[in-house]
């Protein structure tokens, strides 16, 4: 499964073949073979609180070992949902990990959820255990009496009340309890949420081998990864696709040290600080927090950054700030796209030629992607359609929980859709233009929000921006947009009327947006994607 030294895209993905044992199991090649050839090698660097905490893949594999034995002594056992409220620290590690050696799903779910995201998800998963801190507990016992089948709670903070101690768990555990049997590449390992961007959060089921279909879109976007001195940082939410794996378990699998680090919020100065700090090799930022990044002036200059890749994903990067990546940094940003049902099938690796401005990147090597009619034929270049991937491949999803027709939804033929609109040039390469329900259809015309966003952002006045379409009789829909400013501009209509003018006169009369809104904010899931729903909804 890893790809071959070969520094030509064509010929890599011509060579490419799929090779993933069947007895593949995440914790085996994140932690056990590690910890067996260098139990002394850092895993995990935390870097939260200006200190720095090491531990090595020898501590992993103790630590998570004596923790599946704790759960399997109290009951919990093959197929059991195991959830994971934590933020990016040391035990939700060694949880996935443990959960992984039973045979157990894990279920990593985002500190940021409020009760009802929560509660939605415990109960539609049917989680028997709960690993978490303080501030999970605390909303966990708001929500226990509405879920009969939770009935482990484990405190990382010390025991509380019901909840016990992560530590005394662990320290109280026998290895005799651990499971001889083993699971294995196709069997169900982890489970992750949608985001619930058009509709109620369903869990993607994922096997073990998910991990080994990440590695080659892991390895280009990030130019050949790993190489000597690599460190990988994310400010993703390890509790989310992106976080979890396109960064933190392919790079503990590749033997590459991850920096955790604990924020309250993504704040641009102290996020190039940590990169200084701990000398990030490579980090993987997701577009948004990649655009707040571009409001810290002359970023190469102010701090001594080691940066060798720059990986982004999770929604449109965009042209603009893509040119930022370069003028700004020195690299290029390599995009990369797929969902949490079928992730990083997509990507662009500069190292190879493969980088377009505006284009996500081609196929990665190994996966089968197209742009499809609503018949399943493929589109022709320019034509837009639907972003789809072909079954099988071993990155896709098992199902969604306990709902079989939505997963029958999900495919037309052997094609499972994305929902998202896109069209691929001659060359190969895929630019998307926005989810199906994203896209705005104005006096005939179909106009995707990304486009449109990128231009607002090249506005010196505009730090982040939404566009929608808005009703209307005469046009069908309008481009409504959503503005977030920058820190000394204030709203105005004068500005409101500059901001339209600025977007007409680089796109075309029928983009511009006719309705300017100037907000504090705009409403994003966890993972960062801008909940367009909620502001489509807005009066």
């Amino acid at each position: 499964m890893l790809l071959p030294d070969l520094r030509d895209f064509d010929a890599l993905a011509s060579a490419f073949r799929w090779e993933v044992p069947e007895g593949f199991n995440i914790a085996d090649v994140c932690c056990e073979r590690w910890a067996a050839r260098a139990p002394d090698r850092p895993a995990i660097l935390d870097a939260s609180g200006g200190g720095l905490v090491t531990t090595t893949y020898g501590a992993l594999k103790a630590r998570s070992d004596a923790l599946a034995a704790a759960l399997a002594a109290r009951g919990l056992r093959r197929g059991d949902r195991v959830a994971i409220l934590l933020p990016q620290c040391e035990q939700t590690v060694s949880a996935h990990l443990a959960a992984y050696k039973l045979g157990c799903v894990a279920l990593p779910l985002a500190a940021l959820f409020g009760v009802d995201a929560l509660e939605h998800r415990l109960r539609d998963a049917g989680a028997r255990a709960l690993v978490t801190d303080a501030a999970g507990l605390a909303k966990a016992r708001a929500l226990r009496a509405g879920l009969p089948e939770l009935e482990l709670l484990v405190s990382v903070d010390g025991a509380q009340g019901e909840a016990l101690g992560f530590d005394a768990l662990i320290a109280g555990a026998s290895l005799a309890d651990l499971p001889e049997w083993r699971p294995g590449a196709e069997d169900p390992a982890l489970m992750i949420y949608t985001s619930g961007t058009t509709g109620p959060a369903k869990g993607a089921l994922h096997a073990h081998r998910v991990l080994a279909g990440h590695v080659p879109g892991v390895q280009l976007p990030h130019d050949f990864f790993p190489q000597p001195g690599d460190l990988m940082w994310t400010p993703a939410d390890w509790a989310w696709a992106g976080g979890l794996l396109n960064a933190l378990l392919p790079a503990l699998m590749f033997g590459v040290p991850v920096v955790a680090h604990r924020a309250p919020r993504f704040e641009a100065e102290q996020a190039f600080a940590l990169m200084e700090r701990m000398q990030i090799r490579n980090a993987f930022i997701p577009p948004t927090a990649l655009r707040m990044l571009r409001a810290v002036e002359r970023p190469a200059q102010r701090y001594r950054l080691s940066l060798r890749t720059l990986a982004s994903g999770g929604e449109s990067l965009g042209a603009e700030t893509w040119r930022w990546g370069r003028e700004a940094l020195g690299l290029s940003i390599n995009e990369f796209y797929g969902q949490t049902e079928c992730n990083l099938v997509l990507g662009s690796c500069a190292a190879l030629g493969v980088s377009r401005p505006g284009a996500i990147g081609k196929p990665i090597p190994g996966h089968r992607a197209g742009v499809i009619r609503p018949d399943g034929s493929l589109c022709e270049p320019g034509e837009q359609g639907q972003i789809a991937i072909a079954r099988p491949d071993p990155v896709m999803f098992l199902e969604y929980w306990r709902q079989p027709d939505a997963t029958a939804r999900k495919f037309i033929g052997d094609w499972m859709t994305t929902g998202d609109q896109g069209h691929m040039d001659a060359d190969g390469y895929v630019f998307f233009v926005g989810r199906d329900d994203d896209v705005i259809t104005s006096s005939g015309y179909r106009i995707g929000p990304g486009e449109v966003e990128d231009c607002l952002l090249r506005h010196p006045a505009v730090s982040l921006a939404a566009a929608v379409g808005k009703p209307d009789p005469l046009r069908t829909e309008i481009v409504r947009a959503f503005v977030v400013l920058r820190e000394g501009f204030s709203p105005s209509d004068t500005l409101a009327a500059e901001i339209q003018d600025f977007v007409r006169t680089r796109l075309s009369a029928h983009e511009y947006p006719r309705q300017v809104d100037f907000v504090d904010e705009l409403p994003m899931t966890t993972t960062g994607k801008i909940i367009r729903r909620l502001l489509r909804e807005r009066p």
